[in-house]
């Protein structure tokens, strides 16, 4: 029980960071999307910020054999950039640039009621379901 309080305070602080921040608004993505027109920078401050965040969080994990709450680190192990990587990475990005989205703040603003957000989680769990059957698919057919 402790383990869920403290995974929902963990994530209450990331989505009310993401509202303060202002990039549960789409507007704001897109805004940094659209380097011909009106550009706003600060989703690179924030981008930056997570970087920063997480590079702090990579090296104390390294040196740990459990997570903070107890569990088992899974850190990934892949180190190579292959064809998967980059067009994966390639409908990502469309997805942000036909939205205005990326899934922490979809799922912000859909629990918010924001309607383009509900859609938006809807066909990323969508996609998420796809990729699971395809590679499961894949995984069957090397066996």
């Amino acid at each position: 029980m402790k383990n869920r309080l403290t995974e929902f305070l963990v994530g209450l602080v990331f989505g009310i960071g993401l509202i303060i921040s202002g990039m549960t608004d789409p507007g704001k993505v897109l805004g940094f999307l659209d380097l011909a027109g009106n550009w706003d920078p600060s989703l690179a401050f924030v981008m930056g910020g997570g970087i920063m965040v997480g590079l702090v969080a990579f090296m104390v994990a390294k040196k740990r054999t459990t997570s903070f709450l107890g569990g088992a680190m899974q850190l990934p192990t892949a180190s190579q950039i292959d064809r998967r990587l980059v067009v994966g990475s390639l409908i990502f990005g469309a997805g942000w640039g036909v939205a205005g989205f990326c899934p922490g703040p979809a799922i912000v603003s859909a629990g918010a009621g924001q309607p383009k957000a509900i859609v938006f989680v809807i066909a990323m769990i969508a996609g998420m379901a796809i990729y699971e059957l395809l590679e499961a698919r894949r995984v069957k057919g090397v066996a």
